[in-house]
């Protein structure tokens, strides 16, 4: 029976796949776990990269699977009718099985059979020069008139990130018809009209790119194939656009009936409508996957979708928030292909409310900044906004340049656009240098050497002897190192722990009689290879060697209180936050835990003292922590806790704690909860919107955390004059001793102060017309200088005042214009800013009061001198 819905067209293409030998996986996150190239999961393939190259032996040769994707290339082509940044891919891979036959024919089989489009219909594409895929098409399905060559900017399948697996590709293209289009004889694949729709794109993978763009042979040839969900519903459903299909329709009719417009009445309030509803499915998407936003990063690009969002909501008339009435259509929708958005529903609808009421205010301020910028660049007489002080309102302020584009416009202003589009580049840049973090670098050094994986021990021992098989130095493999060395140090099989999953590295000593390295640190640069870091203190060991490893332990059990306490806090914030509450991020060494966790709201001491407890409690219990490896769904099926967005393999670790809790995990942990002889919680705070930090300690670090909290205590009470139980009372007392002072103190500067300005009197001057003083007075803060401007003005009426003081060792001023002066042209922003350049500062407020500071205390006087001048020449 021929699909019609879009659910309908993801069951019949995993059953199809299923049914011919596929083993069908599910989706993994937006954000690629393990991948530093990678910002975001952008096709089908990226969670099997390791398979394509060899890395990791996949748990079959055919894979069939929906994957979630996000691409940012096109967000700011969303609003046409084609362009996406969140989409559903549909894809089936081969590792070594099949190649360019079998996937065309399942293709061409599925497309026509299941899908039953017409055959007449269809077309593909090739790389320019593949003339096997050429007579592949021409045997299994087409006439060579509907099979058309293209370059390799079109056929030519780059991989996901700066490195990785490729190859030609061919495209299969739906027609639509010559109505649809641009209505030319000659209209083929590949023409920028609507008529040729691409619904699938085959990617033979048979090559390696590396850093420098070069293409090596793969130890064996691939497929990787993506149909996209959206384009395939449009032609299946017979309808224009992605909008108008079951995907989307529910979404853009919500967005219609929030800003009461209709779809189709109007091609500008279609364009926003589309904006609004792809951005909104977008962010539904991105925050159940943990994204939040931020202003660098995967958050950076979060906060800008969903301010566009907003800006298109504020463009049809929208004043009050709206997303999440739109988010809840995108979770009802396809909350059943995606329980995690159902899961995670009131966490999604929290951030996002949070998010556009905090834009609200920055529409608000942005507003007010650009109105000030608008007003001197029209003062100066300019007809252009500086470039980068429109990057400077989008980047810092989340500005929309197209707000500031249309408020200039409407001040007879331009944009520098040049300027602009440079400074876009620029922070492009240092976001794609920031995202080469990890051991990238150390990766492409180890992979060309094709080491046996490392034997990793250390879950059972923490000492081994073991066989040295690879030396490096000096980013270079030598057969031996000597003492004073720094090193890296591959054995065949090892106790020391590779970082993971939150958790350093091991430290210790590899020795055998010529020699020891003393371990700094343990990495794994590729999957299975665990690389040992440190220094040679004695001797020289060689290639070959037989050493002793010995992992620190007492680090180590620092290191195992820590995680299994990680354990017990994450399911103590899940049952009294809620199961919200989940993990994002941790560190877990030796000093102590930290671990990140998605809340909206700041804990409160009540909540931290009551999670404090529950941990403390599960420790005296002293449950029993019981690691075993079984398969994913087994361990699943039993309540194993996974992390959402965490890659697991088909075998997994699974560490419990009694019947308390338990969780996937590959660290190392103790033996029983009782060995973590205390759990105390140092602080709480907020990293991100929705996203909180705990920090805690355990073991040894909270034990010397106390004695040196109660050593204080000693000392504090000691200089209050009492016992340690007298501290709080005492303290309150010198507290209150110290606010009587204070104001006290504040009173007599205020009396001196109108001494002061008694004598600033004698120094107003006329100036046509006009009072105008400008004097350098005695102020400890630029609050005091207020209060001093706000005395001046309310005795001289009508008036220009200037201050300036000298405050911490550099000049601060303030000035206030009256408003019948304001009238007259006078500004106090303007006044302050010309004074204070004299001083080497700056600064701006209203017309009527302004503030500036300055480096050069020296050229006060000098400054205040020009005041006279600066009113004349207004």
């Amino acid at each position: 029976m021929k699909p019609t819905s879009s659910a309908e067209i993801r069951e019949a293409f995993l059953d199809f796949f299923a049914q011919r030998g596929h083993l069908v996986v599910p989706s993994s996150s937006l954000v690629p776990e393990g991948d530093p190239t990678l910002l975001f999961t952008g096709a089908g393939m990226v969670q099997f990269k390791p398979y394509f190259s060899g890395e990791v032996e996949p748990p079959s040769t055919r894979l069939a699977s929906v994957q979630k994707c996000f691409r940012t290339t096109d967000i700011d082509k969303v609003g046409n009718e084609r362009s996406l940044t969140f989409f559903e891919m549909l894809g089936n891979f081969s590792i070594g099985d099949y190649f360019k036959r079998g996937a065309i024919e399942l293709a061409w089989e599925f497309v026509t059979e299941s899908l039953e489009l017409a055959e007449d219909s269809l077309w593909a594409s090739i790389f320019h020069d593949d003339e096997e895929a050429f007579i592949l098409w021409q045997e299994i399905a087409l006439p060579a008139t509907r099979i058309v060559r293209h370059g390799k900017e079109d056929n030519f399948w780059g991989p996901a990130g700066d490195t990785g697996p490729c190859g030609p590709c061919s495209e299969i293209f739906y027609d639509r018809g010559p109505d649809v289009g641009c209505g030319q004889e000659d209209c083929a694949p590949g023409c920028d009209c609507e008529r040729f729709l691409e619904v699938w794109n085959l990617v033979f993978m048979e090559y390696d790119q590396d850093s420098e763009g070069g293409l090596t042979a793969l130890p064996r040839q691939n497929i990787d194939t993506g149909m996209g969900l959206e384009r395939t519903a449009v032609a299946i459903q017979n309808v224009g656009s992605v909008y108008e299909t079951d995907l989307f329709a529910p979404i853009v009719a919500k967005a219609g009936d929030l800003v009461q417009r209709s779809y189709g009445d109007n091609d500008v309030a279609d364009r926003s409508l589309r904006i609004i509803a792809e951005h909104a499915r977008a962010v539904t998407f991105l925050v159940a996957d943990g994204v939040l936003p931020s202003n660098e990063g995967r958050g950076y690009v979060l906060r800008r979708i969903l301010r566009r969002a907003v800006r298109h909501g504020k463009v049809l008339g929208r004043e009050e928030p709206f997303l999440e009435e739109i988010t809840r259509a995108v979770i009802g929708l396809m909350g059943e292909q995606y329980p995690e958005l159902s899961d995670r529903q009131d966490f999604i609808l929290g951030v996002l409310a949070q998010e556009e009421k905090g834009f609200q205010y920055t529409l608000g301020v942005g507003s007010a900044l650009l109105e000030d910028l608008l007003a001197d660049i029209s003062y100066s007489g300019k007809a252009q906004i500086p470039g980068e002080e429109v990057f400077r309102l989008y980047d810092t302020y989340g500005f929309p340049v197209e707000l500031t584009r249309e408020m200039a416009a409407e001040k007879g202003l331009e944009l520098d656009e040049e300027g602009f589009a440079k400074a876009m580049v620029e922070q492009r840049e240092r976001a794609r240098k920031a995202q080469a973090f990890g051991l990238a670098r150390e990766s492409e050094f180890y992979r060309p050497l094709e080491l046996p994986p490392t034997d990793f021990l250390g879950h059972e021992r923490v000492e081994t002897t073991t066989e040295v098989i690879d030396l490096a130095t000096d980013d270079r493999v030598v057969d031996e190192v000597v003492e004073g060395e720094q090193v890296a140090v591959v054995l065949k099989e090892t106790p020391f722990y590779a970082e993971a999953g939150g958790q350093v590295g091991d430290t210790g000593k590899l020795s055998d009689a010529g020699g020891e390295i003393a371990v700094s640190d343990t990495q794994s640069p590729l999957p299975g290879l665990i690389v040992h870091y440190g220094n040679v203190g004695r001797g020289s060991l060689h290639v070959g060697d037989v050493v002793v490893a010995k992992v620190d332990v007492d680090r180590r059990l620092d290191i195992a209180r820590n995680h299994t306490a990680t354990h017990l806090l994450h399911k103590a914030l899940r049952e009294i936050l809620g199961e919200h509450a989940q993990q994002s991020g941790s560190e877990v060494a030796p000093e102590r835990l930290r671990f990140d966790f998605t809340h909206l709201q700041a804990l409160s001491d009540d909540e931290l003292h009551l999670i404090e407890r529950r941990v403390n409690a599960r420790i005296r219990d002293n449950l029993p922590v019981v690691t075993r490896v079984t398969d994913y769904q087994t361990a699943i099926a039993s309540g194993a806790f996974a992390i959402f967005g965490e890659k697991y393999g088909e075998r997994v670790r699974m560490v419990s704690t009694g019947d308390y809790t338990r969780e996937l995990c590959g660290g190392t942990h103790l033996q029983a909860t009782g060995q973590i002889g205390v759990f105390h919680i140092l602080n709480e705070g907020s990293i991100g919107r929705g996203l909180r930090r705990i920090e805690a300690l355990t073991g040894r670090g909270a034990e010397d955390y106390v004695h040196r909290s109660l050593l204080l205590l000693d000392g504090i009470a000691s200089k209050l004059g009492g016992s340690t139980a007298e501290v709080e009372v005492n303290l309150s007392a010198l507290l209150s001793d110290m606010e009587s002072l204070r104001k006290e103190i504040l009173e007599l500067r205020r009396r001196l102060g109108r001494i002061e300005m008694s004598r600033v009197l004698e120094e107003v001057r006329e100036v046509d017309g006009m009072k105008v003083l400008a004097a350098e007075v005695e102020a400890s803060s630029m609050e005091t200088l207020r209060e001093m401007i706000d005395w001046l003005r309310d005795r001289l009426g009508s008036a220009v005042i200037v201050l300036g003081a000298v405050m911490d060792g550099k000049p601060g001023f303030v000035a206030a214009v009256t408003p019948d002066l304001v009238d007259k042209g006078l500004k106090a922003d303007r006044l302050i800013r010309e004074v204070a350049a004299v001083v080497g500062g700056g600064g701006g407020g209203r017309a009527t009061l302004a503030q500036a500071g300055g480096k050069h205390p020296e050229r006060i006087n000098e400054a205040l001198s020009l005041v006279p001048d600066l009113v004349t020449g207004r």
